[in-house]
């Protein structure tokens, strides 16, 4: 028998919002993941509003903030206000933030205020490295061997932007540069001022960062990000940098802490920093037309093998933050923010995979 097509809302309803999302949902351990870091963060928060405790109306709950901006991530919104309208009618992301049914959703501009507190009081690093305890705690960490790259972000600025420091263009706004030399010395972007036209391999010159990240070898998880200023040698200082916190956070000076990395990173003065720091450094040789400067008796262990097959898995990272992510190029100016951003798609994706990595242990019992 053929249904009526009428539509008849009830005046009152009885269902929680819990009701709603199927208790299959893939957001559902991950959401229990994020408030397990977030309740270590409680005393940060604390001090990020101290100075307001003297009076005015209460500001958004971080915790929601941070849920609100690892949701953006997760489903590819494009904007703050393309995510405050969707919270108006999702009821999953109403759940995921923790608003009832008819709370109130912020404007968009609320986001543009309270970033820079985030960013001031570095709670997107501390949400990071909380998830990594929180991946610790799971035994998915090696904590000994590690891998390492870099890789381009598109600035949120175009090359006519990209004009002479002095003010000498002949035409406004770099126009037109055609014939022109131009220079990261000479010229600068008025959009952005930390980006920097940098071109690698057979891509063309833009204005770019570059994101650098570490990987624990055991299943990929990322154990370190960060940007930086586009350059020729930040990629290895980025990582000296990062390998000598994850050999401080080891704690064990017997452990013996490897890094892979492609050819790029065969260069003797970042071999020798790494075997300063009781790094192995199982760096891809570099043999066209010269000489490696890895040591043949590294090349030919059996961890260096396992270390080059391990390091193709921070690609996984970065392919995951450029497509869903939508880090391939940032809609944020400046370095603080674009590393916010960086580091915020991280520790998203690491969070994807520790919800794999919990489904796969479910399985195997």
């Amino acid at each position: 028998m053929r249904g009526a097509d009428t539509f008849t809302e009830r005046l009152f309803t009885m269902r929680h919002l819990e009701d709603f999302v199927p208790a299959d949902h893939p957001l559902r351990p991950i959401r229990q993941m994020v408030n397990e870091a977030l309740v270590k963060m409680d005393a940060l928060f604390a001090g990020m509003y101290e100075a307001d405790i003297k009076g005015g109306r209460p500001s958004i709950a971080p915790e929601k903030l941070l849920r609100a901006m690892l949701l953006q991530v997760f489903y590819s919104v494009r904007s703050e206000r393309q995510l405050m309208e969707q919270t108006r009618y999702n009821l999953l992301f109403r759940w995921f933030i923790g608003l009832a049914m008819d709370d109130a959703v912020w404007v968009p501009t609320v986001f543009t205020k309270n970033r820079e507190r985030l960013i001031a009081h570095d709670a997107v690093i501390e949400l990071f490295n909380h998830v990594l305890e929180v991946a610790d705690k799971q035994d998915w960490l090696s904590g000994e061997h590690f891998s390492v790259d870099g890789t381009l972000i598109q600035a949120w600025a175009g090359h006519k932007s990209f004009v002479r420091k002095d003010g000498s263009d002949d035409h406004h706004g770099g126009g037109s540069f055609k014939g022109q030399t131009r220079s990261n010395e000479t010229h600068e972007s008025t959009t952005d001022l930390d980006a920097r036209l940098y071109r690698k391999g057979k891509t063309g010159s833009e204005l770019r960062f570059i994101g650098h990240t570490l990987t624990d070898n055991r299943h990929g998880l990322i154990a370190n990000a960060v940007v930086t200023t586009a350059d020729g040698h930040a990629e290895r200082e980025a990582a000296k940098a990062m390998i000598h916190d994850a050999s401080q956070a080891a704690g064990d000076a017997k452990a013996e802490i490897t890094l892979g990395a492609d050819k790029g990173y065969d260069a003797q003065e970042f071999i020798e920093a790494c075997l300063e720091m009781k790094v192995t450094p199982h760096v891809a040789q570099n043999t066209s037309g010269r000489r490696s400067a890895v040591p043949d008796a590294i090349a030919q262990t059996d961890g260096y093998a396992v270390s080059q097959q391990k390091r193709k898995l921070i690609e996984q990272g970065f392919g995951w933050a450029k497509t869903v992510g939508r880090i391939r190029q940032v809609m944020v100016r400046g370095l603080e923010r674009v590393d916010q951003m960086f580091v915020l798609t991280m520790a998203a994706y690491n969070l994807t995979r520790m919800r794999t990595l919990g489904q796969i242990r479910l399985q195997a019992q």
